[in-house]
């Protein structure tokens, strides 16, 4: 029995206490594998950790505080024996224009999105290296590839995740860790009535503020991505053998990105002569 137990997977999540970081948690229970749960508000877990008593263990976690992300990975590693799934997904929203954009607000962006992540992967390396293996899931968003007004700092932050995970990948990967990148449109989460909202600068009306009246007004309706729907695949995925580095989630996130690659290339290569200009000159 005990070495049946040893053979299930151990997943530990970020940010399980709702939207599809419960949704994930809770198919994955499902699917039989075992699961860290953790939220800031351990109340928040109680009652999934209660429906599944052998294979769930809740774990308060702010990801913006060192020392309980390595508490957590600890006491993860002691309940378990091991982390094999890592999924970086707690994380927050702001809109902003960049003008307008508060200090503590940004900072506070930054310390979740991407601090909080950054100190989760340096907890659990050692003892996915130690045992040559192990998938660590960096949840982006389109919003990593793609910027648009009032969300400049929320896509810096995950354009920063998507720079670390892109050299992270190719530190561990032949250390027999896997490494995947996922890319999601809006998900009916409710998060966007959750984001915190800059005071507002007329000047921005018809670019930032455009952009805040439409999400304010349609919220919800404009997101389409399916959270049970995206737990299956990101299950799905992380079982592959072959893995992508990279996964969008979303046609809307799709069609998005895929413009965003174009209209990169097309640029650069429009400028290239003026690019390949700036050498030394060959000898």
């Amino acid at each position: 029995m005990m070495q049946e137990q040893n053979n299930i997977p151990v997943w530990l999540i970020t940010g399980t206490s709702s939207g599809v970081g419960r949704t994930l948690a809770e198919a994955v229970l499902n699917h039989g594998h075992r699961v860290v749960l953790t939220a800031r508000n351990l109340e928040s877990l109680k009652d999934l950790a209660d429906r599944f008593p052998d294979t769930a263990h809740a774990a308060a976690l702010d990801v913006t505080d060192p020392k309980q992300v390595l508490k957590v990975v600890e006491e993860a590693e002691n309940k378990f024996g091991r982390i094999d799934v890592l999924v970086n997904n707690a994380g927050i929203g702001y809109s902003s224009a960049i003008e307008e954009g508060e200090d503590d607000a940004i900072r506070s962006l930054f310390e979740t999105n991407f601090f909080g992540l950054a100190s989760m992967i340096r907890a659990v390396l050692p003892g996915m290296r130690e045992r040559k293996q192990g998938t660590i899931v960096n949840v982006s968003s389109n919003s990593g590839v793609v910027a648009m007004p009032s969300l400049g700092y929320y896509s810096a932050s995950k354009f920063a995740v998507e720079g670390l995970t892109e050299a992270l990948w190719q530190e561990v990967t032949p250390l027999g860790i896997k490494v995947l990148l996922l890319e999601p449109g809006g998900m009916k989460t409710g998060i966007l009535q959750k984001n915190r909202q800059s005071v507002r600068n007329p000047a921005y009306a018809e670019t930032s503020g455009a952009v805040r009246d439409l999400l304010e007004k349609q919220g919800d309706s404009l997101l389409t991505g399916d959270p049970e729907r995206i737990a299956k695949v990101i299950i799905k995925t992380v079982e592959l053998e072959d893995k992508p580095n990279r996964l969008i989630l979303g046609n809307a996130a799709f069609d998005q990105i895929m413009q965003k690659l174009d209209d990169l290339k097309t640029e650069y290569s429009a400028w290239e002569t003026i690019s390949r200009s700036t050498d030394f000159p060959e000898n």
